[in-house]
């Protein structure tokens, strides 16, 4: 499979980069910085997602693209749902399925609450918790024929190796029976990597938690 990851030199893409890999994928990397890739064996494009420049034609020939993007190292939150929209729109009329790297915080602890809105949400994550939420609003309300899956962690995730079978969820939070939400990040990056695969979550949000 050809799988397209932008955001390749974030914690949260350079896993999925490795798993793409170790599961002998063809993986094209569209990175701003070309100096912090760390992974062999890619193709490599630059890209600067601030720019205004056509990032159809670095996309063209991927079946799947994943796309890992935060706005918390610059402070530009907008970033997040202006590059889903960008996407949405770059990959309409063609075969290639998007993934989106999604949050937690837009999950839902009862019908219509958000975990991002609950008291105890870290300040310092707030920022992120609302662009994603806002970038999934994009997803739910864009008119295109780009096939999506929006797939949001666990309220953890964490660096370490992968610990056995995650579940996978909807909108609603779930807990384990310890009341955790977490994953490690090769859990949630193989949970990536199993969706690319198997496109059993079209068109919809999905979660991952142990």
């Amino acid at each position: 499979m050809n799988i397209t990851i932008l955001g390749a030199t974030g914690w949260i893409g350079g896993e999925i980069t490795t798993q793409a890999l170790l599961r002998d994928h063809q993986v094209t990397t569209i990175v701003r910085n070309p100096d912090k890739l760390t992974a062999e064996n890619v193709t490599l494009n630059t890209f600067d997602l601030r720019s205004d420049d056509d990032i159809a034609p670095l996309l063209t020939g991927a079946d799947v693209v994943i796309a890992s993007i935060g706005g918390r190292a610059a402070g530009n939150h907008e970033l997040v749902a202006q590059t889903a929209h960008r996407l949405l729109t770059a990959l309409s009329g063609s075969s290639t399925r998007l993934l989106w790297v999604g949050g937690a915080g837009s999950l839902e602890t009862a019908p219509g609450v958000t975990l991002v809105s609950s008291a105890d949400f870290p300040a310092e994550y707030k920022a992120e918790a609302l662009a994603q939420g806002e970038a999934l609003e994009i997803f739910r309300t864009t008119n295109t024929t780009t096939q999506w899956t929006f797939v949001s962690p666990a309220a953890v995730i964490y660096p370490g190796s992968s610990e056995g079978v995650y579940r996978i969820g909807g909108d609603a939070f779930f807990t384990n029976e310890q009341g955790e939400s977490k994953i490690s990040v090769t859990d949630y990056a193989i949970a990536i990597l199993d969706e690319a695969q198997n496109a059993a979550h079209p068109n919809r949000r999905i979660s991952v938690a142990y």
